[in-house]
């Protein structure tokens, strides 16, 4: 029976590093989150990763726009934000109301100060192995995998299933950084079962429910489940749903080495490494030396 692995409690230990790493510098790095429209899951994740950010004892900035924002004016907003130098981090909280382009805004954003990672300048510097700040989801799978088997994964065989590049180019390019065997499996990969069988680390970013089966999985390998899927529960009563990962949790955990549960696994540790983010953007932006642990 598979070990689940406490994205909570590895997410703490991280805050924790983060609120020790704030304490250590000289100044208060800070992070203004960008909020457009009223979608009330938004409203929810902005109002967590503010708290987040005060109690790692960062300033943290919240600017809202109405749902009827143009185009400009969030571009705008961001802009002002870039050109604000007590700002060291500015995050857009996605999706964006109908009618706005996301991308287009989000590369707006000074690459300095890009805690996200999603900018293309971000991108480019993980692909070419350079300083720079990583994705969030991305880097906390590999935090995952690193309490699982310890901090050395050289040589691991690595498969992600996915290929966005929100999720699964980045989480593979991280992975290979450590020195693993890594594969991208995604709709056209041939045999992706037998694939899936071959790896000591499996990360499903598909966005299919409960896809991976029990058979999919090494006996002994790691489950880093990114897929956060809402599916009908009618157990639970008429009108019901219920959250599940990509990996079909209760036909995976007999066979696995250490797997992660939805909710409650990769989720939290989105929050903690955009913590981490912006403590590195202030210290890249101030040329302050970034806390060890970090």
């Amino acid at each position: 029976m598979a070990e689940r692995i406490s994205g909570k409690q590895v997410a703490e230990t991280v805050k924790a590093q983060v609120a020790e790493a704030v304490r250590s510098l000289p100044g208060q790095p800070s992070l203004a989150v960008v909020l457009v429209g009223d979608d009330p899951a938004s409203q929810v994740y902005v109002r967590h990763k503010v708290t987040d950010t005060e109690e790692t004892g960062m300033r943290s900035i919240k600017k809202t726009l109405p749902a009827t924002a143009t185009q400009d004016e969030v571009e705008a907003l961001i802009s002002d934000l870039n050109n604000d130098d007590e700002i060291d981090g500015i995050l857009l909280q996605l999706p964006l109301p109908e009618g706005l382009d996301a991308n287009r805004a989000i590369e707006c954003i000074n690459p300095d100060k890009d805690v996200d990672g999603l900018t293309e300048a971000s991108a480019g510097r993980l692909v070419l192995g350079k300083p720079g700040l990583r994705p969030c989801t991305p880097t906390g799978c590999v935090i995952l995998a690193k309490h699982a088997l310890g901090e050395n994964l050289s040589g691991k065989n690595v498969v992600v299933i996915g290929r966005s590049i929100l999720v699964g180019k980045p989480t593979a390019l991280l992975f290979l950084a450590e020195n693993c065997t890594v594969t991208i499996a995604h709709s056209r990969t041939q045999d992706i079962e037998g694939l899936c069988r071959t790896a000591d680390i499996l990360v499903p970013a598909v966005g299919r429910p409960q896809m991976v089966k029990g058979d999919w999985v090494k006996p002994g390998a790691v489950v880093i489940d990114v897929g956060i899927n809402r599916i009908d529960a009618p157990e639970r009563g008429e009108g019901k749903t219920r959250l599940v990962g990509d990996a079909d949790f209760n036909d995976c955990e007999p066979v696995a080495g250490h797997i992660t549960p939805v909710p409650g696994g990769v989720g939290p540790m989105t929050r903690a490494c955009l913590l981490q983010n912006t403590v590195k953007a202030a210290c890249y932006r101030r040329g302050w030396d970034v806390p060890a642990g970090l």
